[in-house]
């Protein structure tokens, strides 16, 4: 599932970068949600597959909105866009471990499986990104022996509870409906290329806003969303 599109290092040509800063410049129009004090629960906004070249409209629309989100990071573009990684934790984001290459990691040997995983840690933190406690496997796929080298280097694996379908090119109206499903400590999966999520934004805040809900920080410990 988790990234199911597959994609090459693709900064955004001209045109649909200058498109997607007009995007997020319209996105300041809408109010940020309530503070925390409002809060009666959080929830885990997740983004797979970057940093890219639309990672700075991402984080735009985020900061404008008052969210703050989980960024699980492929090692690969970690080390392609390490001002992006730095940028997200700028921004108020955190920063996880989705892999070096994208891989099936159950079809692997162990000794693979640590070169993807120890490879993401390395090059996150190379780039700015501090070393990740999170991993998130790519297509929610693991098993004892991913399970057994993610704990080698200290990361709890992050799955989902609500499932965008970014990826599967849900809508912009299905991705909010998505976000509306979560209910306090759950984590639903987005991307980071993924352009009608990056529309949803604003609507997702309002969302979670009007429900008491804010976007907090995913647990090491229980992998739930808890107060940042």
């Amino acid at each position: 599932m988790s990234g199911a599109r597959r994609h090459a290092l693709r900064p955004l040509p001209a045109a649909l970068a200058g498109l997607a800063l007009a995007a997020a410049g319209t996105l300041a129009l809408h109010p940020a949600p309530a503070h925390a004090a409002a809060c009666s629960g959080y929830v885990g906004l997740t983004f797979d597959d970057g940093p890219s070249g639309n990672t700075a409209a991402l984080l735009g629309a985020l900061k404008q909105n008052g969210l703050r989100a989980t960024m699980f990071n492929e090692g690969q573009y970690a080390a392609a866009y390490p001002a992006q990684v730095k940028a997200q934790v700028t921004a108020g984001m955190w920063v996880g471990n989705h892999s070096y290459t994208h891989p099936h990691l159950t079809q692997l040997s162990q000794a693979q499986i640590d070169s993807e995983l120890s490879r993401t840690q390395s090059a996150v933190a190379a780039a700015g990104g501090g070393t990740p406690r999170l991993f998130r496997p790519p297509y929610g796929e693991t098993n004892a022996t991913v399970k057994t080298v993610a704990a080698k280097y200290g990361l709890t694996q992050i799955i989902w509870d609500v499932d965008s379908q970014d990826w599967n090119g849900a809508s912009t109206d299905a991705i909010v409906a998505a976000a509306g499903r979560l209910t306090n400590g759950q984590v639903i999966l987005m991307h980071d290329w993924a352009a009608n999520t990056l529309a949803a934004i604003p609507r997702i805040a309002q969302g979670l806003a009007a429900r008491g809900l804010c976007a907090g920080q995913i647990s090491p410990t229980t992998g739930r969303a808890v107060a940042p």
